[in-house]
This record gives structure tokens, sequence and C-alpha cells, in this order.
């Protein structure tokens, strides 16, 4: 299975996807009853949604990192490590700015 590869690339890629499925899954979880571009809007107004999807999606990053750091797949970590911080910068930018 292509998960158990060590290779950078795949951790990129798995550090992008995981927290866009989080995003989604949270949508539809607590906030389907809107239409998407109505919760887009509120989204970008409300700091604290911001946060609370921030969060979530920096947490599914760091639980994928620390299961691919626990069995010795470095190189996969390295890159879901790396998107993580990338991601982290961006949630307070996009904080700051708004």
């Amino acid at each position: 299975m292509f998960l158990k590869n060590d290779k950078l690339p795949l951790g990129l890629a798995l550090g992008i996807i995981v927290p866009m499925l989080i995003f989604v899954v949270l949508y539809e979880y607590r906030f389907s009853g809107y239409a998407f571009t109505e919760f887009t809007n509120v989204f970008f107004r409300e700091k604290q949604l911001i946060t609370f999807f921030g969060v979530w999606c920096l947490v599914g990053n760091i639980a994928l990192f620390t299961f691919y750091i626990n069995t010795g797949r470095d190189r996969t970590a390295l890159g879901i490590f790396a998107v993580t911080v990338i991601y982290g910068i961006g949630v307070l930018l996009l904080k700051a700015l708004i």
C-alpha cells in the first residue's frame, strides 16, 4: 500500500490533503445548514471560526505526523511537518489580516 512508503512527496501530499478532508467533514457536520458560499462569507468575517477550523486541521496533521514518526517513516513525517508549519503560519497570518 502506498501509505507505507517513506517518501517526502507522500508526506507533503498527506499534509495538504488531511486538513482539507477535516475541513470538509467539520463543515458537513457542524455547518451544513449554510450554503457553502454563505459559510465562506461568515468564515472570513469571524476569527473564531478560523481558529476552530485551523486548530482541528492542525490536530489532524499532528496525529498523522505522530503516526509516521512512531512507525519510523521519517521522510514522510518530515513532509507532513513542513506542510503543518506552513499551514500554521498561514492560519496565523489569516487571523492577523482579517
